[in-house]
């Protein structure tokens, strides 16, 4: 019983990346900041939405990213420092400022897991471990208002299958300012069901061997039910 605690303990510090993940998609869906549809806090955030580590001076634009369907093409906003990371909160990409496109307007094409199909140029190229992915920009106040961040990020933020590349649809935006909403994983016993839950969805190759057996030891295997007793 002490050996199922301690791995109990580990399995949870070392899986709040994949938790947090979880719940950041959990909270996106509720506000319907997926599928193209950006979430963005026009009038900055404040305590009703729930985020980990968020600040109320950056203009946050954000959705989740789904590869399931195949590649998609991200066009970032100028002057913005933005990130991507997969569904293991594993690095993918910056873009913006800290990223190739050196925070001009650069098309980003992101591949799915085990993506085998052509590769078109023109566009900086990554390969992200997993299906369901996180992205988001940050914004910056001018003189305190978040007005000019935000209509730059409407402005440029495109995002859409590589299938779509020639017309290029518009992304739709929805304001999240003053919404309650939680991106914030659990701490009962349903954080281990979100960890099973991601497991189950995307391919684990790409996770450590000793990692997946910690899992393993308490019950969550790609493949198979989790039933803790």
């Amino acid at each position: 019983d002490n050996l199922d605690f301690q791995r109990g303990v580990r399995a949870f510090l070392d899986s709040l990346p994949i938790a947090s993940l979880y719940a950041m998609r959990e909270g996106l869906r509720e506000v319907g900041a997926v599928n193209g549809t950006v979430g963005i806090f026009e009038n900055l955030m404040d305590a009703r939405t729930l985020f980990l580590t968020a600040n109320t001076e950056s203009v946050y634009a954000v959705t989740w990213l789904d590869l399931e369907d195949g590649p998609m093409v991200v066009e970032s906003a100028p002057n913005t420092l933005g990130i991507l990371d997969d569904f293991f909160f594993g690095h993918v990409t910056d873009l913006g400022n800290a990223g190739p496109d050196r925070g001009q307007d650069g098309r980003f094409l992101i591949l799915p897991p085990g993506y085998d199909g052509d590769v078109p140029e023109g566009y900086y190229t990554f390969t992200s471990r997993t299906f369901g992915n996180w992205l988001i920009w940050r914004g910056f106040l001018e003189d305190g208002d978040p007005q000019p961040a935000m209509a730059n990020l409407k402005a440029n933020i495109r995002i859409y299958p590589l299938a779509r590349r020639e017309e290029r649809p518009a992304s739709e935006f929805v304001n999240l300012s003053g919404l309650a909403f939680n991106t914030i994983h659990a701490n009962d016993l349903s954080f281990y069901e979100e960890v099973h839950a991601v497991i189950q969805e995307e391919p684990v190759d790409a996770l450590d061997p000793e990692f997946l057996g910690l899992l393993a030891a308490i019950g969550i295997e790609k493949g198979m039910p989790f039933e803790p007793d």
